[in-house]
């Protein structure tokens, strides 16, 4: 091999040092941040042009299949594998060992999704009727769901390419451009939401069947290779790109493919649990795969700003931590993220229980998507929001395994996690069904829920839960609880390990939470209960209101950390 020098990284260097994770941190989630807010902009012009039924339905089974795969391969089991092989050659080899390393993961890579796209074009309908069962009952959904497949399967290759390019990038700290792309599929999936769906025919009869949904189907597959397309330049600007090559038997590619195996599970176990809820939800009320959707839109936002960008940053650094044999500053390098994630999580956990429906109401509740559907999207967001600080954590958690090059722990963790969300699953559901039968609960904006019971209760089992709204809340508390058992699994293994020496000042670190937390929901009761009916006054009252509960909580936040000793230099890691 060639022992030609890389070349000097200048986001590497700075004034001498590297680059600190906070301003590291804040480029990554600036860019996430305008992802996320183009994604929400995008879920409120789906609601609008097409509402919450069987063909939205169908658009986010076809959707949420390719995605999973996107995050399993490449945003989960591919980057937390290939970074850390990827930062060890950096920071010990030549610049010329990285380039073939990338040129032949990319081929192997491309080569190996090639397959699973074929083939998953060619068993769309069985794979659209293993993840939604339900569709069998409703033939024009089923096949709605399997014209949707095999148009978004393509997007697994294109946005695993995507991620290559994105987690080469993110070990030379260039972390803004690879967090930016994602904007580039929501700016596809609102234009042809808006420009192509006419085109295609004019709106159906209100209780028909949709077709014109296959634009975001569409919509998809360019998004997909527009991100591609800008990441190239900046793999170009640092001599890492070149043709991809086939490498299955190149000892640095099938390191990268032995790590990557185990981690199938182990870094994607929340997307692992949203898919089995998907088909679980299939079975459920009509809307109610939508519904799931929406809630977890919510939760992309403080999770993809902070969660995932902590994650994302905090890798590579634990790598070269590892590689150089620096106990000490893995140690504080992960407990800088554990305190980071927790200040923002868990406020944004109870901002999102407390204003579920407000939020709800405010940016979806239009055109084809009723008060009715705000009160059952706003149970998903507050069942699934009591888990953002484990869906936090993990992601913060996880890299701490990788970095050392350990990926059979998680999956332990992730196994254990997965069957006790199917078990949560069944448990809650029994448990909703029976209390709304009994009329124990009932669930917001649920009107002739005596003829939903009758017909419930004259239906077959599964088709029982089929007739009942608001069941699909269970989904979201049994994956919240899920991913605590996976994070608590998780931080018993780590701390057996050894690794990890927790840093003075978390007793004092917190109280000073929990009192901040305290008073911030305090304001938003307060508020909520003078402030009105989000689902039944217009959007410019629910926007000032909206504004005022969400800026009062925030601020009685960051006032009350202020007051309680908190200052901005305790951001910065030491």
């Amino acid at each position: 091999m060639s022992q030609t020098p890389a070349p000097v990284d200048a986001d590497a260097k700075v004034g001498g040092k590297r680059p600190s994770m906070l301003r590291s941190v804040a480029s990554f989630s600036s860019m996430t941040m305008i992802s996320r807010v183009f994604g929400l902009v995008r879920d409120m012009v789906i609601s609008r042009v097409f509402g919450a039924n069987a063909a939205t339905d169908a658009f986010w089974v076809a959707f949420r299949i390719p995605n999973f795969m996107r995050r399993l391969f490449a945003e989960g089991s591919f980057t937390t594998a290939f970074v850390p092989v990827f930062t060890q050659i950096k920071e010990t080899r030549s610049h010329a060992d990285l380039k073939e390393l990338v040129a032949r993961t990319a081929g192997s890579l491309s080569a190996l999704l090639i397959l699973v796209v074929g083939l998953g074009m060619v068993f769309a309908p069985q794979v659209a009727t293993v993840f939604s069962p339900g569709a069998l009952q409703d033939p024009e959904k089923l096949e709605l769901t399997v014209h949707l497949l095999r148009l978004t399967f393509p997007f697994i290759l294109l946005v695993s390419l995507t991620a290559l390019a994105g987690g080469a990038l993110n070990s030379f700290h260039r972390f803004a451009m690879p967090a930016l792309v994602p904007v580039l599929l929501n700016l596809s999936m609102i234009g042809c939401a808006l420009w192509l769906t006419p085109l295609l025919g004019p709106p159906p009869a209100p209780h028909a069947m949709d077709v014109r949904i296959v634009s975001l189907g569409w919509a998809i597959v360019i998004g997909g290779v527009v991100q591609l397309l800008c990441l190239l330049p900046e793999m170009a600007k640092l001599d890492l790109l070149s043709l991809p090559r086939l490498g299955f038997t190149h000892p640095d590619v099938r390191k990268v493919m032995k790590l990557m195996v185990p981690t199938l599970f182990g870094s994607s176990i929340a997307q692992v649990n949203l898919l089995l809820d998907t088909v679980i939800a299939s079975l459920l009320f009509v809307g109610s795969q939508s519904w799931l959707s929406q809630a977890d839109r919510f939760l992309e936002l403080p999770l993809g700003v902070f969660g995932i960008a902590l994650g994302t940053v905090i890798l590579p650094t634990l790598a070269r931590h590892h590689v150089n044999t620096d106990q000490a500053g893995f140690s504080r390098s992960l407990d800088w993220g554990l305190r980071t994630t927790l200040m923002i999580a868990v406020p944004a956990m109870f901002g999102l229980m407390f204003l579920c429906e407000p939020l709800v109401a405010t940016l979806f509740q239009y055109g084809r998507f009723h008060a009715f559907d705000t009160h059952m999207a706003a149970l998903s967001v507050f069942g699934l929001s009591f888990g953002l600080p484990a869906f936090a954590l993990v992601k913060v958690v996880l890299p701490a395994f990788y970095a050392r090059q350990d990926t059979r722990t998680p999956v332990k963790a992730g196994v254990a996690a997965l069957i006790a969300n199917m078990a949560f699953n069944f448990a809650f559901l029994g448990l909703l069904y029976w209390l709304v039968v009994r009329g124990t609960w009932v669930p917001a904006g649920a009107n002739n829920l005596t003829a939903d019971i009758a017909a419930a209760q004259s239906s077959s089992t599964i088709e029982a839960f089929g007739k009942l709204p608001g069941l699909h809340f269970a989904l979201g508390m049994a994956s919240a609880l899920s991913s605590y058992l996976n994070l608590m699994l998780l931080w018993h293994w780590l701390r057996r390990a050894g690794v990890f020496q927790r840093q003075p000042g978390w007793a004092r670190f917190w109280l000073r939470l929990a009192l901040a937390c305290a008073a911030m929901v305090g304001v938003l009761l307060v508020g909520q209960h003078v402030g009105p009916d989000f689902t039944q006054v217009g959007f410019p009252t629910r926007i000032v209101w909206l504004i005022v509960l969400v800026g009062g909580g925030a601020a009685t936040y960051g006032l009350a950390m202020v007051a309680l000793g908190f200052r901005p230099r305790e951001l910065r890691e030491h």
